[in-house]
């Protein structure tokens, strides 16, 4: 099972750090993801991480804001979000790869778990 927490209510130019607890799973033998959703949207890809921390890979609108990594010993997923915007606003959710040792994907249907969401807000 997954939790994520750590969203809330920002202004533009922000920063927020989103968590993702595991339990019931080891963290570390799996890739991870962040996602979102805006109203009326669908789901997007944000970040994702390689099952050894070595390969990050991000979607290109938070490329360069975003900072995905993890704590193997806390079995905690990050994500980082600086120079927050508008466009930003969305819920976002935590996964967890379908695989051990995957390498890290865009692909939602590579996850197998995934979090509740937690709101991120920002307002201009």
């Amino acid at each position: 099972q997954l939790q994520a927490y750590g969203g809330g209510l920002v202004q533009a130019g922000g920063s927020l750090r989103l968590s993702c607890a595991a339990s019931g799973r080891t963290f570390s033998w799996y890739a991870v993801g962040w996602f979102r959703q805006a109203p009326g949207r669908e789901r997007e890809f944000v970040a994702t991480m390689s099952w050894t921390g070595v390969s990050t890979y991000y979607a290109d609108s938070v490329k360069g804001r975003f900072t995905i990594s993890r704590d193997s010993e806390q079995n905690t997923v990050y994500l980082q979000m600086n120079s927050l915007r508008p466009a930003d606003t969305a819920l976002y959710y935590c996964a967890s790869g379908r695989r051990r040792f995957g390498t890290g994907t865009h692909d939602p249907n590579e996850y197998e778990f995934w979090g509740q969401g937690t709101q991120v807000t920002v307002s201009s």
